[in-house]
Formats: structure tokens, C-alpha cells, sequence
């Protein structure tokens, strides 16, 4: 036998014992994830694993490993560790379910628990449903977009935020989902570290578990206005780091980052020559304007924007990507390989769509957040009054409140709201979302008051 056979076998002896070694952690993992909700906490446990990290490390330095192999490694465990024990996670998508479910029944569903505007969109889109047959837009098209689209899209983003932008900068993805998702997953390797700030839309968690990133988290606090500091970031920040989520105006708070901060932000993101992933398609709806990524000129920015909440077209599935051309091309192989292309009657409805004005949608999102507060106010709910975005981000001060049990037992009462659960270690919190005209709200969030008052 070759020396080379012999390396061999022992390697494969090291690997299948690597595999048992799995199996058994797996199924503690699994025992771990029953006695946490047994206990009413969360999956994540930062500290745990900050202190298993620092183990690993200095075993690295023991046994001269690379550090950065290792706790590659390690956090592509950890990940198997979240995956196996969030099986039954409750988010704002899976009461939706649920309410949908008992529509279908007959049940009256005030919803309340994700962020679907009920006006219609701008006449102009309809008008612009009828010529597409007419003008041909039937056929496959390019991965990247229209070109007409593309250049009406960097005409406006250019015009809008005072940048200069061009087609090849723009990727037009069915929806800023899948424009979130091929960002990740283009951009980032299995093993690398991704630093989202919460509360935090599930979405920014999920595509990286699925992609093999492992989260960083920043939990924020009612408290400190829902605000991060530099010091938060810069303590996650490490040779595995690649990418820092921006989304604001945030969801579920509605916060936007003070602009000093957001500065240093990006300063510090550009000195560790992180991505910035920025979702700003609440941009629309804030009482001031928020400053947009683009305005950095950084070239490892993503910016993803969306036709859903602004010009209340969430079934056509049309949002778009800003970035560097050599990011737009990354993730448009992707695109390709999944979708061929976004369909081009839906482009060039969504193109029309931009000569809207939109301006009473942002007066009428504030007018339904304003309704919101003050009911919240009367029902003596903890929370801090949104900068922007659609949605309160509320706490119930009571003894054991858990967002889960109230998300679902509001449903049978003929009220959806989103757990708080579903964005980060909020389980005390409910999202409440402006989505409907002001006497549903109202009486939404008088079943609300009525519940809680039950539970006191």
C-alpha cells in the first residue's frame, strides 16, 4: 500500500468520525432547541456562542490552526444548530397563513400584520396593463432588465438622491426579496459573517441561513430609541465579516439613524471593507428624508429598492438593485440561472408607474401611523413613534405576555398581528402594520385593547 493510500485512509477515518461527531451534536441541538421554548427564550444566544468562538480561537492558537478556518467551520455549525431548532418559528408570514387560511373559511381577517397597503396603485398602472399586448412586451428578455426600464430607473434614482447612476448599475429583480437574496448569495461564501441590526425583517436571517452565512446580531432597545453604536459593530467586526445590513426606515421600528451615526457607519464599514447592504424601500414613507447609501459613493454598497410599498404594487412582484456594475453582474448570473428574466409586461407597468405621483400614498401612511400611536397610547403600549416605514413596533407590559400566543389568539378574535418574536429576541412585542384605511384600524386595534385588558 502507497504512502499516499495510507494519508488516505486516515483521512477518511478523520472525516466519518467528523460525520458521527455531527449527528451527536445535531441531536443535542435538537434537545437544547425544546428546553428553550420550554423556557420561552430565543433560538440565538450571542453570548454562548462569542464564548465558544474565543474557545475555538485559542485552541487555534494552541494547536497552530488557522483561526480563520476554524471558526469558518464553527459557524457553519452553529447554523446547522439555528436551523434544526427554528423549525417552528412564528413570523408575520406565517400568521398571514393562518388569516388567509380563515378567510377561506368565511372568517372576517382584519390584517394587521404585514405591510400590504390597501389603496390602489396610480391609474397609470392600469392603463399601462392594457398596452402591453400592444406594444409587445411578451417575449424572454435580459436577466439584468428592460434597457429601457434600466435607464429609466438610473434616471430616476440619479434625479432623486442627486447621484449619477447608470443602467449598467441597476439590476430589476420580482421583488426587493430576491434582490436581498442573490446579494447574499453571490456576494458571500459559506462560513462568512454577516452583521444585521435588530429588530430586523426575518428575511436578512433566512436568506443567509439558507446561503451557510452565519448572523452577527446587534440586539437594540426601546430604551435607546431602537439606535446601535459604533462600538456594537465594530466589537463583531472580524477577519470572517463581509457584509453589514442597513435597513432604514427600519422594519418593524420605523427608526431612521441619526445621520452622524449613519456617517461613522459607513466610515468604519468602509476602513473593514465590508458590503453594505441597504434596504431602503420605506424611503418613500418617512417624515423627513432619510440620506440613501448611494449618496456615499462607496463601491461595495447595494442599495435594493421596491414598487410593493411605494406605489402599493405588492402582487407584481417588481423591485430593483442599485450597485457597482461588477456586483450587478454577480448577482444578475444568479437571476439568470433562476428566473431567465423578470417578466417584461410587469417592467413595463412598473416603468409607467414612475411618472405617478405618489406624494398623497406618504400623507396617507402617516395619517393611518398617527391613528395607530394614539391608540397605542390609550392602551398603554410601550413603543417609540416611527420615523417612517408603515409599521409600531409596540411592547405589552405584562407579566409572561408572549407575542406568539396573542398573535394567534387575535386571529380567532378576527385580528392579525406579527409576533415580535419573528424579528429578533422581542418576544414581549407585536408589530402592528398601517396597511388599512382608518375605521379598520380602529376597530383592529380596539380587539387589540380588548385582549389585552382580558389578559391583565
Amino acid at each position: 500500500m502507497s504512502d499516499i493510500d495510507v494519508l488516505r485512509d486516515r483521512m477518511d477515518e478523520v472525516t466519518l468520525k467528523i460525520i458521527e461527531l455531527l449527528n451527536t451534536r445535531t441531536d443535542i441541538a435538537k434537545e437544547i432547541g425544546q428546553v428553550k421554548k420550554n423556557m420561552g427564550k430565543g433560538i440565538a444566544d450571542e453570548a454562548r456562542e462569542d464564548s465558544l468562538r474565543a474557545s475555538v480561537i485559542t485552541l487555534c492558537n494552541n494547536i497552530g490552526l488557522d483561526e480563520a478556518i476554524a471558526t469558518r467551520f464553527l459557524n457553519l455549525l452553529l447554523n446547522e444548530s439555528i436551523k434544526v431548532q427554528q423549525t417552528n418559528k412564528q413570523t408575520h408570514l406565517s400568521i398571514f397563513a393562518k388569516a388567509k387560511s380563515l378567510e377561506s373559511q368565511g372568517k372576517k381577517i382584519i390584517h394587521m400584520e404585514v405591510g400590504e397597503p390597501n389603496f390602489m396603485p396610480p391609474d397609470i398602472v392600469k392603463k399601462a396593463l392594457g398596452e402591453v399586448f400592444e406594444k409587445g412586451f411578451l417575449k424572454y428578455g435580459q436577466a439584468t432588465g428592460m434597457p429601457a426600464f434600466r435607464q429609466t430607473l438610473a434616471g430616476h434614482t440619479s434625479e432623486r438622491f442627486n447621484v449619477d447612476i447608470k443602467p449598467d448599475n441597476i439590476l430589476v429583480s420580482p421583488g426587493a426579496r430576491f434582490s436581498i437574496y442573490a446579494a447574499i448569495t453571490t456576494l458571500l461564501n459559506p462560513g462568512d459573517e454577516m452583521i444585521v441590526i435588530e429588530p430586523a425583517w426575518p428575511a436578512y436571517k433566512d436568506c443567509a441561513l439558507n446561503s451557510g452565512i452565519k448572523v452577527r446580531t446587534i440586539s437594540t432597545t426601546l430604551e435607546n430609541r431602537w439606535e446601535p453604536t459604533l462600538a456594537q459593530i465594530n466589537a463583531l467586526i472580524n477577519p470572517n465579516t463581509k457584509m453589514l445590513v442597513l435597513n432604514y426606515p427600519n422594519n418593524p421600528t420605523g427608526k431612521i439613524l441619526n445621520q452622524t451615526l449613519q456617517d461613522d457607519i459607513i466610515t468604519l464599514a468602509r476602513k473593514a471593507s465590508l458590503y453594505i447592504l441597504s434596504d431602503e424601500i420605506y424611503c418613500q414613507y418617512a417624515k423627513t428624508s432619510p440620506k440613501s447609501v448611494l449618496c456615499y459613493d462607496y463601491e461595495k454598497s447595494i442599495v435594493t429598492q421596491s414598487f410593493s410599498k411605494s406605489h402599493a404594487m405588492t402582487g407584481f412582484r417588481i423591485g430593483y438593485t442599485i450597485a457597482d456594475c461588477k456586483i450587478i453582474e454577480k448577482m444578475a448570473k444568479l437571476q439568470a440561472l433562476c428566473l431567465t428574466n423578470v417578466s417584461e409586461p410587469m417592467q413595463y407597468v412598473a416603468m409607467k408607474a414612475l411618472k405617478a405621483d405618489i406624494s398623497s400614498n406618504t400623507n396617507t401612511v402617516q395619517d393611518r401611523l398617527d391613528v395607530l400611536t394614539r391608540k397605542a397610547n390609550e392602551i398603554g403600549l410601550d413603543f417609540v413613534i416611527p420615523d417612517g416605514a408603515m409599521y409600531l413596533f409596540a411592547r405589552v407590559n405584562q407579566e409572561g405576555f408572549d407575542g406568539v400566543r396573542f398573535a394567534n389568539s387575535a386571529l380567532e378574535r378576527g385580528l392579525a398581528v406579527a409576533p415580535g418574536e419573528g424579528f429578533g429576541d422581542y418576544g414581549n412585542f407585536v408589530r402592528i402594520s398601517a396597511s388599512q384605511d382608518e375605521n379598520t384600524l380602529i376597530e383592529g386595534m380596539n380587539i387589540l385593547r380588548d385582549m389585552v385588558s382580558d389578559n391583565q
